[in-house]
């Protein structure tokens, strides 16, 4: 038939699944459930392309029930398409969600929703490498607005914040003055509202705190939203930003140091990768990202073992009878030993 059947739900009660989904219709309703179950409007967009996507291949397919086995066999179709395994996950995550609403509002049996929430999404072989900018390439960057204009003092400011303190720019859009504050005499940025409505409080580097104050200054801004718009005339306007904005100011620098597609992610990521190259340690890393697990951000800067340079070669602790007392010198000088002193007896 044309609807979408619903295995153990009486026939009187299965909404039809239209061919066009229709937002008024009894699926376009669980579906704009399920997407406005999503807080992140990112995490929503994909979702809504991901059930679009799932609606027209089942179109494809002869309109076949609304199971485990279906969802199964679409997941097989995603993996043979040119889709990245996180992109597939995403998909699929979208598939749960409406399996979840569709069950709650009486729509779906809970077992056979049940099974849909039981697939697992694609293994991620390999890490992602992603982008990220050189010491060089974000200090050309950041030199790249300009200085004595309203926006270029705004850009410079957004740039040092996504460089600096790794934000993401749904973060830098939100954040407002009353974020800025002096904690164990720094300054911080509290009570942050991140990802998973992860709260977190991001340290801000003091170049990166001139550079804010220096726009902030110019602006005229003491509270509210840090970031306002600036039209083509060099005049402020509005209480805010958007997302997008970000994106666009880190595209347009980007372009001018050889670096087109650079993101604001990108930017994100080159924080983290720059506070690894300078000796940061990978759990603070993971603090001021606002990962749920360490893990994540391993993946996130593609760590690897160092065996040239082994963390364990330089603990400072004295070995008795260690070849360093023998030779008279410190461990440290030795490869894959520790460092110390001579012991004492």
């Amino acid at each position: 038939g044309s609807g979408m059947s619903l295995s153990l739900v009486p026939a009187a009660v299965r909404p039809p699944v239209p061919e066009q989904m229709d937002a008024e219709s009894p699926w376009g309703k669980v579906m704009r459930l399920a997407l406005d179950a999503v807080s992140s409007p990112h995490t929503r967009r994909s979702y809504q392309a991901g059930l679009t996507s799932f609606f027209a291949w089942r179109r494809q397919e002869g309109l076949p029930e609304f199971e485990r086995a279906t969802v199964q066999r679409y997941r097989s179709h995603l993996e043979a398409s040119s889709l990245s395994p996180s992109s597939i996950n995403v998909y699929l995550s979208a598939i749960r969600k409406l399996a979840a609403e569709a069950a709650e509002n009486g729509f779906l049996d809970r077992e056979v929703a049940g099974g849909i929430l039981r697939i697992k999404g694609v293994a991620q072989h390999g890490v992602r490498a992603g982008n990220w900018l050189t010491p060089e390439e974000t200090s050309a960057l950041l030199r790249a607005p300009d200085p004595n204009a309203l926006k270029g003092l705004r850009d410079r400011a957004i740039l040092a914040l996504l460089v600096g303190c790794a934000l993401r720019r749904t973060e830098l859009a939100r954040l407002r003055v009353e974020h800025l504050a002096l904690r164990d005499a720094r300054w911080v940025l509290v009570d942050l509202v991140g990802k998973g409505k992860r709260v977190r409080t991001v340290p801000v580097p003091a170049w990166t705190k001139m550079l804010v104050d220096d726009w902030t200054a110019r602006a005229g801004i003491t509270e509210g939203r840090v970031f306002r718009a600036v039209n083509k005339g060099g005049r402020m306007w509005g209480e805010q930003i958007a997302d997008d904005v970000v994106w666009a100011i880190s595209r347009e620098y980007g372009a001018k140091i050889g670096k087109a597609r650079l993101a604001p992610h990108d930017l994100r990521r080159t924080c983290a990768k720059l506070c690894r190259a300078s000796g940061g340690a990978l759990e603070q890393i993971q603090f001021l990202l606002g990962h749920s697990s360490v893990q994540t951000t391993e993946r996130y800067l593609g760590t690897r073992q160092n065996l040239a340079q082994a963390v364990n070669d330089n603990m400072p602790i004295e070995v008795p009878g260690s070849r360093a007392d023998e030779l008279g010198r410190k461990t440290s000088d030795i490869p894959g030993t520790i460092r110390t002193g001579r012991a004492h007896s």
